[in-house]
């Protein structure tokens, strides 16, 4: 087996990160439990925006967590796709869109 940066047994670490400041560490958990509550969005409907934003970012602990989260959900891979292309176009038209500032510029010093 090829060991890489990311080990997977590292998620299960992730309370953990509590014990250096437990102050902060607590606050975080708490948030990010509230967040994922029911509320105006199903938890269905958060762990697919979830799985998206962990593509976008790129976290490895996170697209792990939200593929099982989702398919304990019922999420099919299908839809689980479709999301990934959704963050995937969003990502793709920030970076595009950040091109008007490297247009503006060159027409600038063109001036």
């Amino acid at each position: 087996m090829q060991k890489t940066y990311y080990d997977p047994a590292d998620l299960k670490k992730f309370g953990k990160i509590t014990e250096w400041n437990e102050e902060l560490g607590t606050k975080f958990f708490d948030y990010y439990g509230k967040v994922f509550e029911e509320g105006k969005l199903s938890a269905r409907e958060k762990s697919l925006i979830a799985l998206a934003v962990a593509h976008t970012e790129q976290c490895p602990y996170c697209i792990d967590a939200y593929t099982q989260d989702g398919l304990q959900r019922g999420i099919t891979k299908e839809e689980m796709m479709e999301a990934l292309h959704v963050g995937a176009a969003i990502k793709a038209g920030a970076t595009l869109v950040h091109g008007v500032q490297m247009m503006n510029k060159v027409n600038k010093l063109e001036m």
